[in-house]
Formats: structure tokens, sequence, C-alpha cells
């Protein structure tokens, strides 16, 4: 049996109108990823990268072209329905990590489980997650301005995993940490990926994208 798409971009392009004229983000992109890839986008500022990452994420939809996230072509979905895909099926981590300051640890990793289930946490999952990224019961009681930067991390990944999604994206999640604390995240990514998921990457740091299966790389809003 062959690979399982999970991510298809058919034609893809993005334009944002400007009064100084359109800025076309991402130009014709055709892109396949498979169930289980870990991916690394790659690229200079301005190149479109961020932009590929929002369409994939569901935040935004092409101006022209298809694309498909678990066989659902987003183009034809409303804002409700991208919503409940991103719950159900969509993890986000950060370089700002992105946390709630006024919520505490726990409570940024239950947020996600309330919106999609309507119920706070009674099965231990949120308690759980912590736990497996590093952040125990005492730490998880701390808001995140009292964390450092990688305790932040994990939260955040705790925060990404509490729906159990397919896919991870990944804005520069080792950008705000120092090399070895950020090897560390790697290494927790690199366990997620061991365990199917597809991980998707954007990158400035080589050192990242070692880590991937594939790299693709983006210069004016085109894959070279």
């Amino acid at each position: 049996m062959g690979a399982v798409s999970v991510i298809e971009l058919d034609h893809v392009t993005k334009i944002y109108p400007l009064k100084a004229g359109d800025v076309v983000a991402l130009d014709d992109v055709t892109l396949r990823i498979d169930r289980g890839e870990f991916i690394a986008i790659m690229g200079p500022s301005g190149s479109g990268k961020s932009t590929l990452l929002n369409q994939i994420g569901c935040l935004d939809v092409p101006t022209r072209g298809d694309l498909l996230i678990s066989g659902k072509n987003i183009r034809k979905m409303i804002d409700q329905e991208l919503t409940t895909l991103r719950l159900a099926t969509i993890g986000f981590i950060f370089q700002k990590f992105n946390l709630i300051p006024v919520l505490t640890a726990f409570e940024n990793v239950e947020y996600p489980y309330l919106m999609k289930n309507r119920r706070e946490d009674i099965t231990g999952r949120v308690r759980n997650l912590l736990l497996s990224v590093g952040i125990d019961n005492a730490m998880a009681q701390h808001r995140p301005p009292e964390l450092s930067g990688g305790q932040q991390q994990r939260v955040s990944i705790a925060r990404a995993l509490v729906n159990d999604p397919a896919i991870l994206l990944c804005d520069e999640p080792t950008g705000n940490l120092d090399s070895k604390t950020g090897d560390q995240i790697m290494e927790l990514l690199v366990e997620l990926h061991r365990q199917g998921r597809t991980i998707i990457t954007v990158t400035h740091d080589a050192r990242v994208s070692r880590f991937a299966d594939r790299i693709i790389s983006l210069t004016d809003g085109r894959v070279s």
C-alpha cells in the first residue's frame, strides 16, 4: 500500500491586496505531504513560509487553487468548519509560545480541550501530557511568566497535543531558546514523530532541518 497523503496543495496561490499593489505571498504551489512525514520548510524572510503554514493550519484560505487537509478542501469550508477542523486535526507550536499569561500552565493546556469538548478534563489527560513533557504537578500551577522559555515551550507542546491531532505545525519552535534547550525540544518533536504524527516546521535553523525527512525550500512564494 502506498503512502497516504494528509495535506495536498494543488496550484495554490495566495494574494494580499494592498494599496501599493498586490502582494503574491504564495505563487502556484503544488505540494503533497504524506501521513507521518517530518517536513522542514525553509527559505529567506518574505519567501512565504509563514503564509504556507497558515494555509495548512486553516488560519487562512487560498486565493486560487485547492488545499486538502485529510481529504477536505478548505476553500469550500465556512469559518465554523475550519475551526472544527483545526481543533480536531491540527496542533500549533509557536516561537513565542502564545500562552495565555493569566492562566496556569494546566489551564493553558486544558483550554483547547474545553473548546472542543465543552467540558473540563476529568480524564487526567492534561496532567499526564504535562508530565510527559517534563512539567510536574507543582510547575503546572505556575503561570507562563513564572516559567523559563524552555518550560513554556514544553507547555505549548502539551497544549498542541491535548486534542490528539494528527498534524503538528511548528513555527520556529526553537527560535527563542538556547541551543541546549532547543535540542531538548527537538528531541520531544522527534519522539512525537516516531509515534506517527505528521510534523511540519518552519525554521531558519539548519540544526532543526537535520531532523526532517524532507526539506521544502521556498523562494518568492514558490517551491524551489
